[in-house]
């Protein structure tokens, strides 16, 4: 998706407008009846607007290091510390309150020499992918063979990681706790550090996140700096796509215009009106599910499904992972952030279609031949595996770590960006991009 440039632009077909419309609907209208439960249609509704507004705002996580090291932009990077830090202090009207942390699934992950191994593969694997964990599932949609390469590996590094995450003291175990982390993955909770603050350690956390989120976005500007000083800098081109002022002709307006329609349907959405919706959803996920966002654990449950299929009992498999048998043998629907993910994937199509750019898109396709699909496999790999060592991706050890006070998401962004450094001169020496 990063490299994709759907600009504004007229396209005389509208049958696939009337497409993106139609399966939103059968979506809303039919999904009660597919899935399990009410939270599993929740969880639908959460991907779905993800998977839109990561679309709509051509963006992902993967794009803040690449971005970066190919372009010379920080711009991305600068808002998802924006971002990080109005969840944050969003999360605190939950966190506060309450009594009993345990009610929450909080990502305080543990600080070991798996975090930082886990967020430098996944770094690399993110500059030879051009995706992350979320990213793929957007990307299905947008370049179908980079990520139906990228998201096959990526499964089976996840699946593979398995028996190491649930057996090894250096991913499992914690070099430094604090007496919250403890009742979680013996990491460290930011508010610990500042209970004599007056709020409980919150308003020390809220504090610490905003000096830590001004140094990274400090960093961001003298290496952008740095670039365009050396005329390195190239910029990108959906940004400033997403930064060109468009006359509205609001002078002029009527509901039935195609201007109109490209307002409400078609007009890229700014990096911020990304992060701000994003940040809502986030909200959403902790007051209904108790839990922040999460992504990557179901692809090892995908890849352990299709073995099940060729006759891998779900017992060898449970075996193997230490993962319950339940999930390979039960239904795919079974999981609720297998059906978030899923929803991210539709939203990104609802998008496309809604907004008139699916020749655009087809149009815009890579495709295969062997270098290349290497390269998104040794990306999808190194990605998959990495998130068993961290505990997560960069939603799952980075963003939700950061959004809830853990000390992990912060070690985690500084070992993906140096993995994500590595990944791109590697890949720019051996693959020539």
């Amino acid at each position: 998706m990063e490299n994709v440039d759907r600009s504004i632009e007229p396209n005389p077909i509208k049958w696939d407008k009337a497409i993106g419309f139609v399966l939103f609907f059968i979506l809303i209208i039919g999904a009660p009846f597919v899935l399990p439960s009410n939270m599993h249609y929740l969880r639908l509704l959460m991907g779905l607007a993800l998977g839109y507004i990561l679309s709509r705002s051509y963006t992902g996580f993967a794009g803040s290091v690449n971005r970066a090291y190919k372009t010379g932009s920080t711009k991305l990077m600068r808002t998802m510390m924006f971002m990080f830090l109005i969840t944050a202090i969003a999360n605190v009207t939950f966190l506060m309150f309450t009594k009993d942390l345990t009610t929450y699934a909080l990502s305080i992950n543990p600080i070991n020499l798996g975090l930082i191994l886990g967020g430098l593969l996944f770094g690399f694997g993110m500059a030879f992918s051009s995706c992350c964990a979320t990213g793929v599932m957007t990307d299905l949609a947008t370049d179908l063979p980079r990520a139906g390469v990228t998201l096959v590996f990526f499964c089976l590094g996840v699946f593979l990681g398995f028996p190491l995450q649930a057996t090894q003291s250096w991913i499992k175990g914690s070099i430094a706790t604090s007496a919250t982390g403890k009742k979680f993955a013996q990491g460290i909770y930011m508010p610990d550090w500042f209970k004599w603050d007056g709020l409980d350690g919150y308003l020390g956390a809220v504090i610490l996140t905003a000096l830590l989120v001004s140094l990274v976005i400090y960093l961001s500007y003298r290496y952008e700096k740095k670039r365009r000083q050396k005329d390195t800098y190239s910029g990108v081109p959906s940004e400033r796509v997403q930064d060109s002022p468009q006359d509205e002709d609001i002078a002029n307006f009527t509901m039935g215009s195609e201007s109109t329609y490209n307002v409400l349907f078609k007009k890229p959405w700014t990096l911020k009106q990304d992060a701000v919706g994003m940040t809502i959803i986030f909200v959403l996920m902790m007051g209904l599910t108790k839990s922040g966002w999460g992504a990557s654990t179901p692809y090892g449950f995908w890849f352990g499904k299709v073995l099940n299929i060729f006759g891998v009992s779900a017992t060898s498999l449970a075996n193997f992972t230490h993962q319950p048998a339940a999930v390979y043998s039960g239904p795919f629907l079974a999981n609720g952030v297998t059906v978030q993910n899923m929803g991210i994937f539709l939203g990104a199509i609802i998008f496309i279609f809604t907004a008139g750019l699916f020749k655009q898109t087809m149009h815009s396709v890579s495709t295969l031949n062997f270098k290349s699909a290497s390269l998104f496999a040794l990306g999808g790999f190194t990605m998959g595996f990495g998130t068993r060592l961290s505990n997560g991706c960069n939603v799952g050890a980075l963003y939700t770590p950061i959004a809830q006070f853990s000390v992990s998401g912060w070690i985690f962004l500084a070992a993906l960006v140096l993995g994500g450094i590595i990944g791109n001169k590697l890949s720019k020496t051996i693959y020539g991009y």
